[in-house]
């Protein structure tokens, strides 16, 4: 079903703490209970919390307004490491305990941001519908709305009815994360253990038009030994990342690089452009053009209203992955512990 472009309109919620109080017809809004279908649909909160879509998009435009060069990527990279360990669950946002190292504490993770916000649409959801909107649905919407703002509308439809999971371990997380170093082999393994393709993985490496790099991530392009670093690696750029990154870059991992140089804060197709002429910044990148099916991809998604178009097909179904509906798992009181 294709997606329909509503308006994300101006946000109307201060970036201040008091949010509960600019809501106040919640409370008369909120139905009693919560409702949940077997499976995902449009507006399924219409009923039981009417206003929590509208919630979550305020509440996240603000806050993109007040830092609209990182918090898009940083929401988005946190919904894309939610869904690949045990499914879109919000399992990323549990905190650890001293009896269980959670997910967002394994190393793919600890570079993670954009949980306050999450806590924030939470709180405010739980003061009007009590026990009714779920983290992972706050987490696809946020995902989507944040990276939606550029654009003044909406970029694809999330479906809703996703349930939290209860279990979060840092051992599943290193186990399904795809490593920036992975080569297509390893990739395209990754990605179908969650039902997506090929395609999918093109795709939505695309999301790598926003966002950065840490120089400790992609350090072994650079090696300037005899072998003289990656040889897919655009020269010039090699040497640019070389300067940024200083003599030790494997152990720099303070030092960030934008992922897309050129247009690092606009979603847009020039991921697929610099990918062309070898300027692609982790090795996982560089692997699309090691495999006839995905380099065959690159050159029509250097356009944008198709890249715009197919990222809106494959976040959709990334988004169902895995996902809890019905009974299964439950509606966390708080995101960052189970109840």
């Amino acid at each position: 079903m294709a997606a329909r472009s509503r308006s994300m309109g101006t946000p109307s919620v201060p970036l201040q703490v008091p949010l509960l109080v600019a809501w106040p017809l919640l409370l008369l809004l909120a139905g009693a209970g919560g409702c949940h279908g077997a499976l995902l649909k449009a507006h399924f909160y219409r009923h039981s919390c009417p206003a929590a879509e509208a919630v979550v998009r305020d509440i996240v435009l603000a806050r993109v307004a007040a830092d609209p060069a990182a918090l898009p990527a940083k929401l988005l990279r946190l919904f894309f490491h939610d869904c690949f360990v045990r499914g879109c669950d919000a399992s990323v946002l549990i905190d650890s305990t001293s009896g269980n190292t959670a997910e967002k504490d394994a190393a793919p993770n600890t570079s993670l941001g954009g949980f306050d916000v999450i806590d924030t649409a939470k709180a405010v959801l739980e003061a009007a519908c009590p026990g009714t909107v779920s983290c992972a649905d706050i987490l696809a919407l946020a995902a989507r709305d944040a990276v939606s703002f550029q654009f003044g509308r909406e970029l694809w439809d999330v479906q809703l009815g996703r349930r939290d999971g209860v279990v979060s371990r840092a051992s599943e997380a290193l186990a399904n994360i795809p490593s920036p170093s992975a080569n297509f082999t390893a990739l395209e393994a990754s990605f179908a253990a969650k039902g997506l393709d090929v395609k999918d993985l093109v795709i939505l490496s695309g999301a790598h038009t926003i966002g950065v790099g840490h120089c400790n991530a992609f350090a072994g392009r650079l090696s300037s030994g005899s072998g003289g670093g990656d040889p897919t690696l655009n020269a010039a750029y090699a040497s640019q990342l070389r300067a940024r990154c200083g003599p030790s870059p494997s152990s720099n991992n303070a030092t960030a690089v934008p992922l897309d140089p050129g247009s690092a804060a606009r979603f847009d197709a020039h991921y697929f452009v610099n990918l062309k002429l070898g300027r692609g910044l982790f090795a996982s990148d560089a692997a699309l053009l090691t495999d006839r099916r995905a380099a065959g991809m690159i050159h029509r998604l250097t356009r944008q209203g198709y890249f715009l178009q197919e990222f809106k097909n494959a976040v959709r179904k990334m988004g169902r992955v895995g996902v809890l509906t019905g009974d299964q798992g439950e509606v966390r009181r708080n995101c960052r512990a189970v109840n």
